[in-house]
């Protein structure tokens, strides 16, 4: 896939709760282009890539172990912290 000279890379980090905060979710979106092509899903555990744009990105994400844990705290020091 060719990279355009003008380009917007948006992440986006979102927190679902059910129940208070007896239920919570944390989603890392990277949206390029108007396109998500990347997440991290607290439910999941790991980055997922969402088109072949983000398959790298995952990858490399998901190899970093300090990175990974980092991202799957967010739940508690993102979230729960935020509520």
């Amino acid at each position: 896939r060719k990279i355009r000279p003008h380009f917007l890379l948006h992440p986006k980090a979102e927190c679902h709760f059910s129940n208070g905060t007896d239920r919570v979710q944390f989603l890392a979106r990277y949206i390029y282009n108007r396109e998500e092509y990347v997440r991290f899903d607290s439910d999941v555990g790991e980055y997922r890539a969402v088109t072949e744009l983000g398959l790298p990105d995952a990858e490399l994400w998901n190899s970093q172990k300090e990175y990974l844990e980092r991202s799957r705290a967010a739940v508690n020091t993102y979230c729960r912290h935020n509520y």
